[in-house]
């Protein structure tokens, strides 16, 4: 089958995904917090950046590389952390990892995702990235940076906009609990979803492996919390303070909307800032983070990356013209592991490359070194 002709697109991804997956795990995938208005405005503040084609530039060869934190990269974006991704498809952070590998990109794991560092060390490239939720214990705190350094992570990524956990009424009125309980209601949908049914049938009810070390039993949880809120803390300067002098690697706040925070991080020796809004996850009044990207990216020389809202290579081109040196996907790559399962987020990749291509044309640019803001 040729995946371009049955899905030339992200959105096709998406469609066929949600056909594929039981109705909680979807509304997982999907949810934002409150109304979602600040999913939807990420959506449409995108839609409102224009970019200015450009003719008669001959034919062009597209050079699609980027440089962030000293490592060369033949594509400007990478694949975010997920947390449980491995809910959505049976063995995604491996998958994912080797596809990243193969790709030379980045690939960022979740604290909270289902695979633990040392389950990906056979299958990392040397572009890995550790996500950090904050543990509030200094011992954990070492020795989960010491296994992550350990099976192969050579940048840190501290999330910051997680002080306390988001209501995400969407997500709980889905009946998703964590870790999940298969009530009558869940095992009515996942009935109706053989192919994801037999995969994790295969691979065993998905949990937070990295955290199994920490806590054993995590007792009775609030509906859209998880054993992770039992370990982190709200970090303050001193905590980014800490992490710099124990970690040694590449160092990225990610979480940043407002520009002041970028010189107090700079002060304490952050090598990148990540704007972000947490995919309209956290906060329902928050900005779009294409509007917060522009001001930050004058108040600051640091690299910054970008992500919420993406879905196409334009849309990549839209941050990168706001001042964005690199941009990180989460929902996107989901949607191609539960259409196409382990071929998917390959499919992904390749979608947003072509992507990329036809709109460079279409800018004249041969580089994106090119862009102007």
């Amino acid at each position: 089958m040729d995946l371009h002709s049955t899905f030339p697109g992200i959105p096709d991804l998406k469609r066929h995904a949600r056909r594929r997956l039981p109705h909680f795990v979807w509304e997982y995938v999907e949810s934002g917090t409150g109304a979602e208005t600040t999913l939807t405005r990420n959506r449409k503040a995108l839609d409102d950046v224009r970019l200015s084609p450009s003719i008669l530039h001959g034919e062009l060869e597209f050079d699609t590389s980027r440089t962030l934190l000293g490592r060369d990269y033949p594509l400007p974006f990478g694949i975010a952390p997920i947390g449980m991704s491995g809910l959505v498809w049976p063995d995604a952070e491996r998958l994912l990892a080797q596809a990243a590998a193969e790709e030379g990109i980045p690939y960022a794991l979740s604290t909270v995702a289902s695979q633990s560092p040392e389950d990906l060390a056979p299958h990392l490239g040397p572009n890995a990235w550790f996500q950090l939720y904050p543990p509030r214990d200094p011992d954990i705190r070492k020795d989960m940076l010491g296994r992550a350094h350990q099976a192969g992570f050579r940048t840190l990524v501290l999330t910051v906009d997680v002080p306390v956990a988001s209501r995400r009424e969407r997500q709980t009125r889905s009946g998703l609990r964590q870790p999940p309980k298969l009530t009558p209601r869940l095992l009515a949908q996942i009935a109706t979803k053989p192919a994801w049914a037999m995969g994790m049938l295969r691979n065993g009810v998905p949990h937070m492996r990295t955290l199994d070390k920490y806590i054993e039993d995590p007792g009775d949880l609030p509906p859209t919390a998880h054993i992770g809120y039992l370990l982190r803390t709200s970090p303050g300067l001193d905590y980014v303070s800490w992490l710099r002098d124990h970690w040694d690697g590449g160092f990225v706040v990610k979480g940043i909307l407002r520009p002041e925070d970028s010189d107090r991080l700079e002060r304490v020796g952050v090598d990148a800032l990540w704007v972000s809004n947490h995919g309209g996850r956290q906060f329902d009044a928050a900005p779009a983070s294409i509007e917060a990207l522009p001001a930050i990216r004058d108040a600051t020389n640091l690299p910054l990356i970008f992500d919420s809202g993406i879905e196409s290579g334009l849309d990549v081109l839209r941050a990168l013209s706001l001042g964005a040196d690199f941009v990180m996907l989460g929902r996107a790559f989901l949607y191609g592991l539960a259409a196409l399962g382990p071929c998917g987020p390959a499919h992904v990749i390749d979608v947003l490359r072509q992507d990329l291509h036809a709109n460079m044309g279409q800018m004249g640019l041969a580089a994106l070194s090119q862009i102007e803001r």
